[in-house]
């Protein structure tokens, strides 16, 4: 008798689910801004019918959660990595968040998330996750790194009965059904908030340093840091959290919105809140006191881009800091609006065509071709102009360092300390993937891929090659 099992898609819909109450009873008013973001994106269905839904269904951007996660070790690393492969989620990505803001944020990341269309579609649930960078001597000095080493090294994060099930759950693409109640139920509790006391002491000795690195090298357990909605206009959801008298970060991250199309990701927060955690004193008594270093983060997604809309993306965002550095009194998202202008094309189509962005084609039924070229092809652009061949957006399913930074930097208290003439850990892509087992994936190489997929499916329907 053949055993159903529970299939990485549903795993990771239960676990997405699993997690959204656990955090939403920690942090409630994370509950509000899943309340505003379906209120928001069901008045952009309302107003723009099926145009709100190029970037993905209302149900998928409803339902789509990112979380984040911090490590403290690459053994944690690898595990939190078994872990997310028992849902069918892979690592896609280096962050490197060091150098990404003023402040001291010292870790790098990368995020765990479906890579196949169809599982995207299925459910896209994704964890960006950071590890800290214990040996970058411009953050830890030597005494502060081997305590930092000891204690994470101490801990224990992921039970030997949850890791197991989750190797079981990624070798055999899901797990019986009782089983995967447990892993479930496992997995969830690994990222609940900790009720041990937190030693002041050291946890203020890390906190002058960074507060990040207190929140992951200073707590015994790891936690679920933000659990990240998606909506439809970002800035309207500002402004309605806002008018509910909860406080905001300054800005929304990423790029500004215009009239052209929404590329790569824009993301806010509501500031940390306070949350009550127990203390444990030099004497040894346990007192009640508050962290804040939880928040609430939204996301508004757009069209992926290629590796030459990267670079002009990359381009024009160092424009903007230099306008700005140049006198330019104007807010960031103010300037960077006239920058989009004179610089990206109008609409998804066109920078699909520009090679900027990525989109998958699909022919028009009963639409004219126009005429072949010379040597026999036909042209993307022609067939976009002859209306024979629509455009649908590539969703960038990924991060910006900058931008997370941003977020990082906007809901610290203190910009903490950096030893800018110590010398810097070398971390990239290759150093993650030999810590996790597995490549961490290029995710303009996963959009582009898609896309060229899409050309080639066309180029097989019309038997004759479809140049871009």
């Amino acid at each position: 008798m053949t055993t159903t099992l529970v299939a990485h898609a549903e795993l990771r819909a239960r676990f997405a689910v699993a997690l959204a109450e656990m955090y939403g009873a920690e942090v409630p008013a994370y509950t509000t801004l899943v309340e505003v973001s379906r209120a928001v994106n069901a008045g952009v269905a309302a107003a723009r019918g099926a145009d709100a839904e190029r970037l993905g269904s209302l149900e998928r951007v409803t339902a789509e959660r990112h979380g984040a996660i911090r490590v403290g070790s690459a053994r944690e690393l690898e595990q939190v990595g078994r872990v997310f492969a028992a849902f069918g989620m892979h690592p896609v990505g280096f962050y490197d968040l060091r150098d990404a803001s003023a402040s001291s944020v010292p870790v790098v990341s990368t995020a765990f998330r479906p890579v196949d269309p169809a599982e995207l579609a299925a459910n896209p649930f994704r964890v960006f996750t950071s590890v800290l960078a214990v040996d970058d001597a411009r953050f830890f000095d030597a005494p502060t790194r081997e305590r930092l080493e000891r204690f994470v090294e101490e801990r224990h994060l992921f039970s030997d009965e949850l890791l197991a099930l989750a190797d079981r759950a990624a070798a055999e693409g899901g797990l019986p059904a009782a089983e995967a109640d447990e892993l479930l139920r496992l997995a969830t509790d690994a990222f609940r908030l900790s009720t041990e006391p937190v030693d002041r002491a050291w946890y203020s000795h890390l906190e002058r340093i960074s507060a990040v690195a207190a929140d992951i090298g200073g707590v015994p357990a790891t936690h679920i840091n933000h659990l990240t909605p998606r909506v439809l206009d970002i800035d309207d959801l500002y402004r309605r959290m806002s008018e509910r008298g909860i406080t905001m970060i300054d800005e929304v991250q990423g790029p500004p919105a215009w009239e052209g199309p929404d590329v790569l990701l824009r993301q806010t927060s509501f500031r940390a809140l306070a949350e009550e955690r127990t203390f444990r004193e030099a004497d040894g008594s346990v007192v009640t006191g508050s962290l804040r270093v939880r928040f609430g983060e939204v996301e508004q997604r757009g069209i992926a881009l290629t590796a030459a809309g990267r670079d002009l993306y990359d381009r024009l965002v160092a424009e903007v800091d230099a306008r700005r550095a140049g006198g330019d009194p104007r807010t960031r998202v103010e300037v960077a609006r006239d920058v989009w202008r004179e610089h990206l094309p109008r609409t998804e189509a066109d920078l699909v065509l520009a090679g900027l962005a990525c989109g998958e084609v699909r022919l028009v039924e009963g639409a004219a071709l126009p005429d072949r070229e010379a040597d026999g092809s036909l042209s993307l652009r022609a067939l976009v102009d002859a209306g024979a061949v629509v455009v649908d957006p590539v969703v960038y399913e990924d991060f910006l360092p900058r931008s997370a930074a941003g977020i990082f930097q906007s809901n610290l208290t203190d910009a903490g300390t950096k030893d800018a003439g110590a010398v810097g850990a070398d971390y990239g892509a290759d150093r993650l993937s030999a810590i996790l087992g597995k490549t961490v994936q290029d995710p303009i190489a996963l959009a582009t891929d898609q896309m060229q997929r899409s050309l080639d499916a066309l180029s097989a329907q019309l038997k004759t090659p479809v140049t871009h």
